[in-house]
């Protein structure tokens, strides 16, 4: 069957493959109580820089920072529940049902959009254009995450590419089945096209299982 594929050294779970263990491990989430911001710092893990928060009970968390927040501001005026919120107006760090802690639209530059209010339920469109109900007491922050634009900056170096991948445990570089030899891939030793078909069967052994595993479908969509 050849070498072993990345797929196969993934699942390992050797050090190669795993994100660096951090001293750091902040936990976003929400308090019931009010507070102000002390601090903005960043985290090499997140996208968004993530906001120091230091409650009214004296005890400090972090928040994901929206656009345009500043070190002393108050948090009520970006955190609260969805009901509370204008209908059209830009929110992020959403939670599934109240007190679960942020878990939708938490990357820099994605957010959600709310398009109705009523007593029993808020409709909010996501970043996918799929909309979702949730329960008016769901809290959520006003605004868009910060460090949209960190993407406009490119990589001048390869080094520093692969100093970024690997802090975030991303195998770097990537090469494709195409371009490697028959012996290291199945997709190998051809350049004008897949050596082998893409879509393989679900009890195909493990050093042939790349590409479309078991596809629902497959071949050109009819108009």
């Amino acid at each position: 069957m050849g070498k072993r594929i990345i797929q196969q050294r993934r699942g390992r779970g050797t050090l190669t493959y795993r994100v660096p263990e951090r001293k750091f491990k902040p936990l976003v989430a929400y308090r019931p109580v009010g507070g102000k911001v002390v601090d903005i710092i960043s985290y090499p893990l997140m996208n968004a820089p993530l906001a120091v928060v230091e409650y009214a009970d004296g005890n400090k968390g972090y928040i994901i920072a929206p656009e345009g927040m500043k070190v002393g501001e108050n948090l009520k005026s970006y955190v609260m529940p969805v009901s509370q919120v204008p209908e059209g107006t830009k929110v992020f760090s959403i939670e599934t049902y109240p007190n679960s802690g942020p878990k939708l639209c938490r990357t820099s530059g994605s957010a959600a959009i709310v398009v109705a209010r009523s007593e029993k339920e808020c409709i909010i469109q996501l970043p996918s254009k799929k909309t979702k109900k949730l329960h008016p007491d769901c809290r959520v922050t006003v605004g868009v995450p910060a460090g949209e634009g960190r993407k406009e900056k490119p990589m001048l170096k390869a080094g520093k590419k692969w100093i970024a991948m690997h802090r975030r445990g991303k195998l770097y570089p990537r090469t494709s089945g195409v371009a490697m030899n028959a012996v290291d891939h199945p997709f190998g030793a051809g350049y004008s096209g897949l050596g082998k078909h893409k879509s393989v069967s679900r009890n195909a052994p493990p050093g042939r299982k790349v590409g479309s595993i078991s596809p629902r479908r497959s071949g050109r969509r009819k108009k």
